[in-house]
């Protein structure tokens, strides 16, 4: 408990705001339905592909990151995986695997191997 206080207290120093978890639905492309209205998502480049899969919409997620006034959530960057799928009580990491080469990623897109699409895997921990 005291990482995750001194996390937030770290946080908000480098961000410059609250940096409180948010959790809600996910409606492509990049907007979280909160139970108090929509926050519009941004973050690094691979954390935005993730929020733009089609895959994920519909998804309850909870993220980590820095508030952008009343209407704005800047997702930590993906490195962070401040970005989790909510199913029952776990929370689940966003990754991406490839069958064929077996190569894990966290973005969407093609297999950097055999230029396949790789399958959404929701997964509770990462090795």
């Amino acid at each position: 408990m005291r990482r995750r206080a001194l996390f937030s207290l770290f946080g908000s120093v480098l961000w410059g705001g609250d940096t409180a978890p948010v959790e809600g639905v996910l409606r492509v492309p990049a907007v979280l339905e909160t139970g108090t209205g929509a926050l519009k998502l941004e973050g690094d480049q691979p954390t935005t592909e993730v929020l733009a899969d089609k895959r994920l919409e519909g998804m309850k997620l909870r993220l980590e990151g820095e508030r952008l006034g009343a209407e704005g959530f800047r997702v930590g960057p993906i490195h962070t995986r401040a970005l989790r799928v909510v199913r029952g009580a776990k929370l689940l990491f966003v990754t991406y695997w490839c069958d064929v080469c077996s190569i894990r990623t966290y973005a969407p897109g093609v297999c950097m191997c055999c230029q396949d699409e790789t399958a959404l895997d929701l997964r509770e921990t990462i090795t």
